[in-house]
């Protein structure tokens, strides 16, 4: 888990993309954060559990 201070919101809080990233692919477009989600260029997301969030852009 993470190991930042403060520490960084778990995957199952409202602000679960907030945390920070430990890897990334940017020629391919994702993140993945220390929280183990994995976020996308195109705003979607990757769960740990395997849900899937669609891209949520601010209209």
């Amino acid at each position: 888990m993470c190991s930042h201070r403060p520490p960084c919101p778990l995957a199952t809080d409202p602000d679960g993309e907030a945390a920070k990233a430990v890897g990334r692919a940017d020629a391919q477009g994702w993140a993945k954060l220390c929280n183990g989600v994995v976020v996308f260029e195109d705003t979607g997301a990757l769960f740990p559990n395997g849900q899937i969030h669609a891209p949520h852009r601010p209209h």
